[in-house]
């Protein structure tokens, strides 16, 4: 027998035959993410039960020599989770998403690595707690494990920083199938409510992308839930007005959320978003309003709306502020509304944040476009000092680059979220004529996918918008902005100091002596 089915077999007696796949298609599945696939093509993929499967499984792999490499959601797009080599098995965490345990007295949440985010909101939904950083605008399917692995934005980003920021603690499996917990959890008879004790371990596994060990389970703080919440948006002429206004209001810690478009991303929103589908999410903002009288004139507000008053609207941003007092959310959304106004933006109708907020998790349908586009985003993060420097230096290079952008009709847009305090995200998206892949078609809603125009295969323009990244990628490294879910495409090992990087190197021989966890991620 070879290696390779001595593995499998080991896998198979451990795990049940129908949780080792080894379908060629299935196996292409694994092998590829929402924006590229993978040279080499997983020999396996495996789906452990619990955390005591996960842990031998692990081990069975790295001792056969191969690579694993571990997926949550599925939803990233820097291949993060792609074969990087031939020896090469996928762990699909999905059957790992259970809530362990929530813990009301000591303010946490528990949960196994393959839950994932909309799980939660909806276990804590009739409760009056939530966890501070809540979940991606993709967390019907991201999951935990994947979301602090990678570090993710959106709910409650803009008071609470990113996904990592709200980790209390957490269970890693080392290369050797071995367990390490850190926080408080790490004292010998311990308990997970508490991060920092002596030096932190959790942040050493936060943000790595995979490539240090496996999350196994992730512990999350909790909070009180905001009871009010205010809606404002903004319309803006210029990207150089409306960031800086964006900025001031992060630094002053008014709004959980504050995201903008620029015109051509706002425009494929209203494009590939139905009123039909407008009128059925009313029903979610309906039940998220805070009384009934509240709850009729929010829905009355939204369906007169429509969407004709985004019409004439070029830049926009969106902004909810929260509060257990209804006088402080109403506040700060004033003076939020004073910021904007003051720095030459214009309140439009909040269509936008309301529906959000009241229907966080809806299908992914957004992940193509309208017509079956391919779509593909990439980002950086900059302190706001710098954020509108940063933007002049991507649309100049956009700009060098407009001949085949307009040749190819390649549509190029901006998503902008302040995080924290302290930092601004630009976030320029691609939508290209291309064929769409079987992530695509197994994430997007069946009924959706079939209304779709769709394109045949067109190569030439994928390896354009491939290496219009990479530039954008490197320019990033000028800029020394940083990023989530740095996968293997962001320039990390290349762009981090020596001595920082070494450290991470020596973490990773001892957790990975022979890099068969995750190989290439973070560029090791």
């Amino acid at each position: 027998m070879s290696d390779l089915s001595i593995l499998l077999e080991e896998l198979t007696n451990l795990l049940g035959d129908q949780y080792v796949i080894t379908e060629e298609k299935e196996c292409k599945f694994y092998s590829q993410d929402v924006f590229m696939e993978a040279e080499n093509t997983t020999k396996a993929v495996i789906q452990p039960g619990n955390i005591t499967e996960l842990s031998k499984a692990v081990a069975a792999v790295t001792n056969a020599g191969y690579a694993i490499f571990p997926r949550g959601g599925g939803m990233s797009y820097t291949g993060g989770y792609l074969p990087s080599q031939e020896k090469a098995i996928s762990l699909d965490t999905s059957r790992l998403n259970q809530i362990v345990e929530i813990n009301h007295e000591d303010m946490y949440i528990t949960v196994e690595c393959g839950c994932t985010w909309a799980q939660i909101h909806d276990a804590l939904k009739q409760s009056d707690v939530r966890t501070p950083f809540w979940g991606t605008l993709s967390g019907l399917k991201a999951t935990v494990g994947g979301g602090v692995s990678q570090n993710s934005l959106f709910f409650g980003t803009g008071l609470y920083g990113s996904a990592v920021e709200s980790v209390i603690g957490l269970e890693v499996i080392t290369a050797k199938g071995e367990m390490i917990r850190t926080g408080s959890a790490s004292v010998k008879g311990g308990n997970v409510f508490f991060r920092h004790y002596g030096p932190d371990l959790t942040g050493i596994f936060l943000g790595d992308t995979g490539a240090l060990g496996i999350k196994a389970k992730i512990t999350l703080k909790l909070m009180k839930r905001p009871k009010y919440h205010e809606f404002g948006s903004f319309s803006f002429d210029r990207y150089e007005d409306m960031l800086p206004a964006m900025s001031e209001i992060s630094r002053k810690g008014l709004a959980s959320e504050c995201f903008g478009f620029d015109p051509y991303l706002q425009e494929q929103r209203m494009k590939r978003e139905s009123i039909a589908k407008d009128i059925k999410s009313l029903t979610g903002v309906l039940s998220a309003a805070d009384n009934f009288l509240d709850a009729v004139k929010k829905g009355t507000k939204l369906a007169v709306a429509g969407r004709g008053y985004m019409k004439d609207v070029l830049y926009s941003f969106h902004a909810t502020s929260e509060n257990n007092s209804k006088e402080v959310a109403k506040s700060d959304m004033d003076e939020i509304r004073k910021i904007a106004i003051e720095a030459g933006g214009k309140e439009i109708e909040n269509s936008i944040p309301t529906l959000i907020n009241a229907n966080p998790f809806l299908p992914l349908n957004n992940m193509v476009g309208p017509d079956g586009e391919r779509w593909a985003p990439v980002h950086g993060l900059s302190p706001h000092s710098r954020v509108v420097k940063l933007h002049d230096a991507i649309r100049d290079l956009f700009a060098e680059n407009i001949e085949k952008i307009e040749e190819y009709k390649v549509g190029v847009g901006y998503m902008y979220v302040t995080v924290g305090a302290s930092a601004s995200l630009i976030e320029p998206v691609f939508f290209w004529h291309d064929a769409l892949k079987e992530l695509h078609k197994d994430t997007v809603e069946k009924k959706h996918l079939n209304s779709l125009k769709g394109f045949d295969e067109n190569l030439e323009i994928r390896d354009f918008v491939t290496g219009l990244r990479k530039k954008l990628i490197l320019l990033f490294k000028e800029h020394a902005v940083v990023h989530l879910q740095i996968g293997k495409s962001y320039q990390y090992s290349e762009g981090i100091e020596e001595n920082s990087l070494n450290l991470v190197k020596a973490i990773k021989q001892y957790t990975d002596p022979d890099n068969l966890i995750n190989p290439g991620s973070l560029g090791l």
